[in-house]
């Protein structure tokens, strides 16, 4: 049985890629440059594009699991191409599908929905690998500066998303199911940032930033402002959802969501100062 998972060099992708792996699945990943993968060993690295399907054909031979996500862009711009992808992966024997929800209703996640297959959609909170935009500051100032630091989340460790979509890809069960994913506690960006200081072992001083202050920040970085606008709008009043814990990756993978101080510890040496 061979999976091809796309957006296999994202930061969800590549988890789903190696909880494959340990599962002990034939892995092909496809990415716009192989060369530049960095996939570990074991995993049949092919060139493709999600917005050019034709070029899908070849990585598609022999393949009976398929990982999509559903943009295809800078800045989140939306696949248009789902209604080809699946024709081609049902002409190639593809039997089930998962889908990483991006946020929202999308085109992609439309036609996989619709598309008879055995169909997962994964849909998980907020990642904590989001907190490496914090690594510069911290490494530098030992200071994360943040709008909202009472916010709260469930955030999820991009692992336990990978190891969900992992067995909805390789088990039977999971056909049209719908699994929000989050991790095991709810934290504010107090907490998060506590937690990477005692991973690092140095303390991280936490600045918290007026709502105008911000705004100038993330127009500074060149963000759209229509991302602007959905983090204020989620940071203001974070959804139900998105502070909310549910035990998904315990009742789907058979073990506890790893935690934030988890993920802290496994990326410490992203937030120390370069001697």
């Amino acid at each position: 049985m061979t999976i091809l998972v796309t957006g296999a060099t994202g930061t969800v992708g590549r988890r789903v890629v190696e909880q494959l792996l340990e599962r002990g699945e034939h892995v092909r990943a496809l990415t716009r440059d192989p060369a530049r993968a960095e996939l570990p060993a074991g995993v049949d690295v092919v060139r493709g594009d999600l917005t050019d399907p034709v070029s899908l054909e070849p990585a598609l031979d022999g393949v009976t699991g398929l990982h999509l996500i559903t943009f295809g862009g800078g800045f989140f711009a939306p696949l248009e191409t789902g209604e080809e992808i699946l024709g081609l992966a049902r002409e190639a024997g593809v039997r089930r599908v998962t889908v990483l929800h991006g946020g929202g209703g999308t085109p992609m996640e439309s036609a996989v929905r619709a598309s008879g297959f055995d169909w997962t959609v994964v849909m998980p909170v907020e990642f904590m690998a989001n907190a490496l935009e914090w690594a510069p500051g911290i490494r530098s100032e030992g200071v994360v500066r943040e709008p909202f630091v009472d916010r709260l989340s469930a955030m999820v460790h991009e692992s336990d998303i990978g190891a969900v979509a992992a067995v909805a890809l390789t088990e039977d069960g999971h056909g049209g199911q719908e699994y929000l994913v989050t991790g095991p506690q709810v934290l504010t960006v107090r907490d998060k940032t506590a937690a990477v200081g005692a991973a690092r072992g140095a303390d991280v001083e936490l600045v918290e930033l007026t709502e105008e202050q911000a705004l100038e920040s993330w127009r500074g970085q060149g963000m759209p402002e229509d991302v602007i606008a959905f983090l204020i709008d989620v940071y203001r009043d974070t959804p139900p959802e998105g502070r909310t814990v549910i035990d998904t990756v315990e009742k789907v993978t058979g073990r506890p969501a790893r935690t934030f101080a988890q993920w802290a510890e496994e990326h410490a040496e992203h937030f120390r100062a370069q001697s």
